[in-house]
Formats: structure tokens, sequence, C-alpha cells
């Protein structure tokens, strides 16, 4: 039986601020203090946590971080007029809309109108394509984070079968052209499997790096893997149970029915989560420096 490690992303995430303390410092010292304008449209559950993690941090930095609670019913017209005035607003270095957003808003849309510069989710179609191209202006903070652990835990890509579940703009397809980028610790075989694979659990066998961001509570269980993979669960789901919270955090993969089997895993929670909120600090400090400096983009 194989001994799973935890990749435990609390561990790095704490090394990353520490890291990002001096850049800090340096772009304060020039009176640039970053700024980041989170906008969430309803109240989704999730939502909500993930933008009250991020702003606790912001302010545990003293970096400048706003929330702006829009009601559900706030209409597409209302959200684009709110996105132009914080693009306008030297305030802010970088801009991120919540997602998902309520059935009547176009989520592409409204995407596509932050100014990629200040997108620091790195989702809009420039940012996208400057990724494709192997020029990043910001890397999409999951599969930036998700790197990042693998470097730390030294989980050495390069020629290795990576397959990741799930085919999002938010994980899926970012991830898959970080992974087989040529590029130190890089340089992977990425195959994306999603609801249209065949025998989706065979191809997922196959994997010495397995990448699950399909958002399906325990999806994966020990009959997808191989002995000795490394699993990076980007999945965080409720579920309902018998606590005094009424329900508890899950994953993907059934963590449980891995160990012993996987090489490693990232716990959830504790493991992709707080990487995101990290990349996404460190994302908004690379647009006040391009924001101080906008001669040196490439």
């Amino acid at each position: 039986m194989t001994e799973t490690r935890i990749l435990s992303g609390k561990v790095v995430s704490d090394a990353v601020y520490t890291a990002l303390e001096s850049r800090i410092q340096s772009l304060k010292e020039a009176s640039v203090v970053p700024g980041l304008a989170a906008v969430i449209v309803g109240d989704d559950p999730a939502s909500q946590v993930y933008v009250r993690n991020k702003t606790r941090r912001f302010s545990k930095l003293q970096l400048h971080s706003e929330t702006i609670k829009l009601p559900s019913e706030t209409t597409q017209a209302d959200l684009l007029d709110r996105i132009d005035m914080l693009n306008n607003d030297p305030l802010y270095h970088g801009i991120l809309v919540q997602l998902p957003l309520p059935d009547h808003i176009d989520e592409a849309l409204i995407v596509d109108a932050i100014a990629p510069h200040k997108d620091v989710d790195g989702f809009h179609p420039e940012n996208l394509g400057r990724l494709t191209a192997g020029r990043p202006r910001y890397v999409p903070c999951t599969p930036k984070g998700i790197m990042r652990i693998l470097k730390h835990y030294d989980v050495d890509p390069s020629g290795k079968h990576a397959v990741v579940l799930g085919r999002s703009n938010i994980v899926g397809r970012p991830i898959s052209i970080l992974l087989s980028q040529k590029q130190k610790f890089s340089n992977a075989t990425t195959t994306i499997c999603h609801s249209g694979t065949a025998d989706l659990r065979a191809l997922a066998k196959q994997a010495d790096i397995l990448i699950a961001a399909l958002g399906v509570p325990e999806f994966v269980d020990q009959s997808f893997i191989k002995e000795g993979v490394t699993i990076i669960d980007v999945g965080i789901n409720r579920v309902d149970d018998d606590s005094e919270k009424g329900y508890k955090l899950v994953g993907d993969v059934a963590f449980k029915a891995v160990q012993g089997i996987a090489g490693s895993i990232t716990p959830v929670p504790g493991g992709v989560g707080p990487m995101t909120i990290a990349m996404l600090l460190q994302n908004t400090l690379a647009a006040a420096r391009l924001f101080q400096h906008p001669e040196i983009e490439g």
C-alpha cells in the first residue's frame, strides 16, 4: 500500500505571501497601493465565501480591496455600467466579477467588458489568447495555483501524462496549456476529458497527474486511478450532512477511497482553494506594477 502524501495549499500560499511582502512594500514606497474591486451579483454561497476570504487576506496585507454587492435582479446594462466605471477608476488595478452570474446576464459579455489590463482573473479573451501564445499577462488564478503547488512539492510534469477532467475556461483549458508548455516544469503530455469523453475512467487511469475539475462531489474514486498518481482536486462542493452546520465540503475526489493508492493529493478544503486567493493577490500586484510601468509589457 502506498502512503499518500498530502499536498497542502495553505503551506504553499503562506510561502507565497511571505515572498510577496517585499514587492508590496516596494509598490507602497512608490505611492502605489494595489487595489482590487470584486463584484458579486446575487447571493451564491460559494461566491460569498471566496470573496470574504479574499477580502480578509487583502486587509491583512494592508492592500485596498472593495467588494461591490449587487442584487440578483441587477440588469446586464447596469452591471456593464458599473464595470465601465471601474475600468476608468485608477484606484483599482484589478477587477473581478464573481461567477456564476444570474441566468439573465451574459457571462461572456461581462468578461469581455473588463479592461484586459485589469482582468486579474485572466478570463478575458485577450488574456487567454496571450496565455495560449506563451506570452501571458495574467494566468487564471486556479491553474496558476495548481502549477505552484506542483513546483513546491517537486512534482515535475515533464515527460508525464497529465489528465484533466473538465474543459472550462476557468480551470480545464488553461491548466492543460500550462502543463504542456515547452519549458521547465511543464512539458507534459495532456489529455482533456469531459462529459463527451468515451470511457473516461480508462483515460483517467492512465494519468501520472490527475486534475479533477468537474464540480461533481466525490466523482473520482479508486477505480479511476493507478497507484502512485498525483491528484489535484479542484472541486469544492457542499454536501448535506448531520453536523451543526448541516453540510460539509468535499472535493471531486472521494478522498478516503483513494488513500493508499494515490501517491499524493490536495485536500478539500485547504488544497487548491488557498492558492487561488494567493494567485489573485499576485496577479493584482502584477496589475499594479503594470499601471506603474506600462512600458514593461511585451
